[in-house]
C-alpha cells in the first residue's frame, strides 16, 4: 500500500465515527425530543446523518478503489454502515490497516532512498 491508500483510510475513518455515532445519538435524541416538547429536530438531524452516510459510502468506495480490497471486505463495512455502533468496530479493523499503509509506505520510501 502506498501513502495515498493510508490517506483514504484515514478519510474513512475520520467519517466513520461520527456516522456510526448519529443514528443512535442525533436521530433518537431528535425523536424524543420532538414526541415531549414542540422543538423538531428529526429533519435537520436526519439530513446529518445522511450526509454522514453519503459520505462513508464515498470514502469507502475511494478505499476499495486504492486499497484493493476484495467484495466481502466492503460488504462488511456497507453492514457495518447499517448497524447501529457498527463504525466503532470497523474504526478499529480501520486505524490497523492504515498502521500498516503507512508503516509500508514509509519501508518502500526507504527502500528507494538507500
Amino acid at each position: 500500500m502506498d501513502i495515498k491508500t493510508a490517506s483514504a483510510l484515514h478519510r474513512l475513518r475520520l467519517v466513520s465515527v461520527p456516522e456510526a455515532l448519529s443514528f443512535p445519538a442525533l436521530l433518537i435524541f431528535g425523536s424524543l425530543l420532538s414526541r415531549i416538547s414542540d422543538i423538531n429536530l428529526v429533519m435537520p438531524l436526519g439530513a446529518l446523518h445522511g450526509l454522514l452516510f453519503v459520505l462513508y459510502v464515498l470514502f469507502l468506495l475511494d478505499v476499495w478503489n486504492k486499497a484493493k480490497w476484495p467484495l466481502k471486505k466492503v460488504a462488511l463495512f456497507l453492514l457495518l454502515a447499517v448497524v447501529p455502533f457498527g463504525g466503532l468496530y470497523g474504526d478499529k479493523i480501520l486505524k490497523r490497516d492504515e498502521a500498516d499503509s503507512v508503516i509500508a509506505a514509509r519501508a518502500r520510501r526507504e527502500e528507494a532512498a538507500a
